[in-house]
């Protein structure tokens, strides 16, 4: 089975008012992680929504602003993309979808066991979350479309590093 991991699409990353708004970028993904969202439930395949979460003393605030709070509006998926009752949501308080959160666990004991990747940022979550999914040898699969950064040049490193380095399939 397969499933898509819906990563950081959050209102403080996503919306202009956001406290770590990545531009621009973030306005085509919607409708992209949208489709694919469908897409995955009219298949039956498992969507999971990753979201940052963060304590207000987080260690991650001296190198980013104060972003994705605990109980904050923040810190919600944009409504455009909300999860529907009973689909798993993924808290984490660093980059990796994997790092301090029971993900394998729930993705082996639900036999899941290839992965798509949608979401922000391109070099930073999405980048580490494929690397810890190729580490515990998920297949991973990434279309360009489908992520963003608030840096174009480092979301274009990242595709390349996921592809060449981790051999993460770009669709």
């Amino acid at each position: 089975m397969k499933a898509l991991l819906v990563i950081d699409m959050l209102n403080d990353f996503i919306l202009e008012q956001g406290a770590l708004y990545i531009g621009p970028a973030a306005g085509p993904l919607i409708p992209v992680i949208g489709e694919k969202i469908r897409s995955y439930r009219e298949k039956g395949d498992r969507v999971i929504y990753v979201c940052d979460r963060h304590l207000p003393d987080d260690a991650e605030f001296a190198m980013f602003p104060a972003h994705c709070l605990e109980n904050s509006s923040g810190g919600e998926v944009v409504a455009e993309l909300a999860p529907l009752p009973g689909e798993r949501i993924v808290y984490k308080r660093r980059f990796s979808a994997f790092f301090g959160t029971d993900l394998d666990l729930y993705l082996r004991e639900n036999k899941i066991d290839a992965l798509e990747l949608a979401g922000v940022c391109t070099n930073i979550c999405v980048l580490y979350t494929a690397a810890d999914a190729r580490m515990r040898a998920y297949p991973v699969a990434v279309s360009p479309s489908a992520v963003a950064s608030f840096d174009e040049e480092a979301h274009r490193f990242a595709l390349r590093e996921m592809e060449k380095t981790l051999g993460v399939t770009l669709l």
